[in-house]
């Protein structure tokens, strides 16, 4: 017999493997592919968690962050990464689902919706605070496939003049916003179909 949390563990490998991947092809001018797919890293991690608990989530953000420091080292052995950018992933990865985890359990008695909602926002700020100050900002040496992101551009091609990241964490953002209002959708359907007993 299958153990409970292997389609959990199985379906958040694929997602960090596919971001991972997809993470290397620009979509647009402020966005990668990977940035469609990374946050349904959080809707694994919350149906874990209402189904299973917060430790069965919690071990299934670590099979996530495992498989992302593999593609991370990997990556970086093939020069299409650099160790700045492999840690900026790695932390944000494992801090914003763990928080993700924790606020999602603070709020599971709450509506349906607020847990997975509020949670995955919390941690999708999170996410995209580490993730582009540690592997972007100005404050850290530079290097060949960073120096670029702190040219200054206005924000977003309209706003006011910023570091080319910053517009990228802003679109990055906002992606992860709109697929966390997307994902109540599934996110009630699964639970619904794996809690409610057939009739």
């Amino acid at each position: 017999m299958m153990h409970p949390l292997v389609p959990a563990v199985l379906a958040m490998a694929a997602t960090v493997l596919a971001s991972n991947i997809l993470v290397q092809f620009l979509l647009g001018e402020w966005l990668t592919w990977g940035a469609l797919t990374y946050p349904f890293a959080f809707l694994i991690t919350d149906i874990t968690n209402r189904v299973q608990g917060p430790g069965a989530a919690r071990r299934v953000v670590i099979a996530g962050f495992v498989v992302g420091v593999l593609c991370s080292l990997t990556a970086a052995a093939l020069g299409a990464t650099t160790l700045r950018i492999a840690v900026a992933s790695g932390t944000a990865f494992l801090l914003a689902q763990l928080l993700d985890v924790q606020v999602f359990d603070w709020l599971r008695r709450r509506e349906w919706w607020q847990a997975p909602f509020l949670s995955s926002l919390a941690g999708s700020v999170l996410d995209t605070v580490l993730f582009f100050t540690i592997a972007f900002a100005a404050f850290l040496p530079a290097d060949a496939n960073t120096g670029w992101s702190n040219e200054a551009v206005a924000l977003l091609g309209a706003g006011p003049s910023a570091p080319l990241w910053a517009s990228l964490a802003v679109a990055d953002w906002g992606v992860k916003l709109a697929l966390a209002l997307l994902a109540l959708v599934p996110f009630r359907l699964i639970v619904r179909k794996i809690l409610l007993p057939p009739a």
